[in-house]
């Protein structure tokens, strides 16, 4: 999984003249593309894909948190057994390469699932109610997205668990004493608090996700780094595909950076007020 830190400004209070060298660069080459017939065809061709780039780091990031923030809840409960379990998922998926999973997950896990569906449902199949699942209806985008689902849950349940044990533990006691049931402590209490800590990490690890969603093209999903893969082949121009395919990520990654460091700033200083 890579990691991405989100654009800061100089501790000397020096002007971004590199986001004017990069917005003078994107200029430049959106006017290439623009008057060249040859970018232009690869733009048009790559930016096909942007669709599913998009849907499949928004639901896949989605879920992870969702997973994520479950996992962390686990590590942190009172059973032990529980915690074990979180701290095995958590350490388990980290060692596995987003790629290792990607695989493991489209040929090794749907194959199963698909296979221990069957088995469960075989009484209505054998009774002619419905048909049987094969593999292929699994679609290899959604076999995609729980790769990524489960790769960046273990490490956004870390980011929960730091940013939930940051808070003050005398909140949570006068919480306590005034009544709260743990799920009203955690949502009206600490959750409140805690994402002022959490959501700058979860905000890189969302940049990253956009990134490591290329990944999904060795499955044959059509995101950007595939569209821009079956031109390359078909028509030979690697330089001017992976060129405008660089281009595209860069416009998406720093672009989203941007936005979400000037939404963190902002959450800062309502926290001030």
């Amino acid at each position: 999984m890579a990691f991405q830190t989100l654009p800061q400004g100089d501790p000397k209070g020096d002007r971004p003249w590199w986001l004017v060298a990069f917005v003078v660069l994107a200029v430049a080459l959106g006017l290439v593309i623009f008057a060249s017939d040859l970018y232009a065809q690869v733009f048009n061709t790559v930016v096909k894909g942007l669709g599913v780039t998009v849907f499949v780091t928004l639901v896949g990031f989605l879920l992870a948190a969702a997973l994520g923030l479950l996992v962390a809840l686990l590590g942190m409960s009172d059973s032990q057994i529980l915690r074990q379990m979180a701290r095995f998922y958590v350490e388990v998926v980290r060692g596995i390469p987003i790629l290792v999973l990607l695989f493991y997950v489209a040929f090794v896990g749907a194959p199963a699932f698909v296979a221990a569906f069957n088995l469960l449902v075989s009484p209505l199949i054998n009774a002619g109610l419905i048909e049987p699942m094969v593999v292929r209806d699994f679609s290899l985008m959604w076999r995609a997205i729980i790769a990524l689902m489960i790769g960046y849950s273990a490490f956004i349940a870390e980011i929960f668990r730091a940013g939930i044990q940051s808070i003050d533990k005398g909140q949570i006691e006068a919480a306590k004493a005034l009544g709260l049931s743990r799920s009203q402590r955690f949502r009206l209490v600490v959750f409140p608090q805690a994402i002022r800590v959490i959501f700058p990490p979860l905000s890189n690890d969302f940049v990253a996700m956009v990134k490591d969603s290329s990944l999904v093209s060795v499955l044959g999903v059509a995101d950007i780094t595939q569209m821009g893969k079956v031109y390359a082949s078909g028509s030979f121009r690697f330089f001017e595909t992976y060129s405008i395919v660089a281009y595209v990520y860069l416009v998406l990654t720093i672009g989203l950076s941007i936005v979400l460091r000037d939404f963190e700033k902002r959450m800062r200083n309502r926290a001030k007020h």
